[in-house]
């Protein structure tokens, strides 16, 4: 179902994943953006260490630090922050244990190497602790800092075990504070605070891996959001010349009349040339439209809101990015 004016108010923190080649980035940044405007402070959090929010944005590497990167329309603010594993260790240590000291020697040594090697989703618990910590922390005044908070996160094929993996630590560690930890992320991560939205295009293998994506997320008891399909090409011929095409009706020599008549063939052979290779692509263009379409309803079968990001025929760039911005908070995704 195409989704319009879906209440995401409840919503502080909004996690993007998305099979590779989706553009999940862009997705994520142009929500940041739309989430931001007329005012609101989001930020936007990346975690694989692509710098693609960086790229994106056409900006230098980021640090390890939250700072402003775009304003929103309306004047709203959109920071960043591209989480370093080694220093959300240092942050973890200091929060819980007063050791930020002895965790830069650790550092040094390459335990944090070691310990995030031997128990790779340890990794996880330390980005997704220090993103959950963005969306819980508050100003003396107790509002909240960030409106919301947009995560780039890992593609389709991890989340589950990404957003979950704090979940299998707290069942580990019975008391302490790593079980403190790991129950403050769940409180987020597993609440109504936060959605999942799923980014694919109008293929089939991207779209099927956003509805198994869906399924283990829906069994986890992770919260699913929205589908963004990205990259949607209008068509730009009308339904009855597409269902003739896709029907085998289609007459090329209606075209080439045509072709003649408008000047724009040199004889009857010249225009038949034409018109069957023209004819050729009305075709194509018919299967891939018809392929589309089949594909816009599997994912309208798993009830999830869905919106339709247009593809860009300039690429991406900062304008671009802005556009799509417009596209998600006109569908009401924002």
């Amino acid at each position: 179902m195409r989704a319009r004016d879906t209440d995401w108010d409840g919503v502080r923190l909004h996690v993007v994943t998305g099979k590779g080649g989706t553009g999940k980035t862009t997705v994520a940044a142009a929500l940041a953006l739309a989430l931001a405007a007329g005012g609101r402070k989001v930020l936007l959090v990346e975690v694989e260490g692509r710098q693609g929010i960086a790229q994106v944005f056409d900006l230098p590497p980021l640090p390890y630090e939250e700072r402003r990167i775009a304003v929103a329309p309306g004047g709203g603010d959109v920071h960043a922050l591209s989480i370093d594993p080694e220093e959300a260790m240092l942050d973890y240590l200091e929060m819980f244990y007063g050791m930020r000291r002895a965790g830069k020697a650790l550092t040094k040594m390459g335990i944090v190497d070691f310990a995030t090697t031997i128990a790779p989703g340890f990794r996880d618990v330390l980005v997704t602790g220090k993103t959950t910590e963005a969306v819980r922390r508050k100003s003396k005044d107790g509002r909240r800092i960030y409106d919301a908070v947009v995560l780039d996160a890992p593609p389709t094929g991890r989340i589950t075990r990404f957003l979950n993996v704090t979940n299998e630590v707290a069942g580990l560690a019975r008391v302490g504070p790593i079980k403190n930890h790991a129950d403050l992320v769940n409180g987020v991560v597993a609440s109504p605070e936060t959605a999942v939205h799923f980014v694919t295009l109008l293929e089939e293998m991207p779209v099927q891996e956003t509805l198994d994506g869906l399924a283990e997320l829906t069994a986890a008891g992770l919260p699913p959001g929205g589908i963004f399909t990205n990259m949607v090409r209008e068509s730009l011929l009308p339904d009855s010349v597409l269902d003739a095409a896709a029907g085998g009706r289609f007459d090329p020599a209606e075209l080439a009349l045509g072709l003649k008549a408008a000047g724009l063939a040199d004889g009857a052979s010249d225009a038949t040339a034409v018109a069957e290779a023209l004819a050729e692509e009305i075709v194509e263009h018919a299967r891939r439209t018809a392929l589309e379409q089949r594909e816009r309803e599997s994912l309208d079968a798993s009830g999830r809101p869905r919106y339709e990001l247009p593809l860009l025929a300039d690429g991406v760039d900062l304008a671009g990015l802005y556009e799509l911005a417009e596209s998600i908070r006109n569908q009401g995704a924002a």
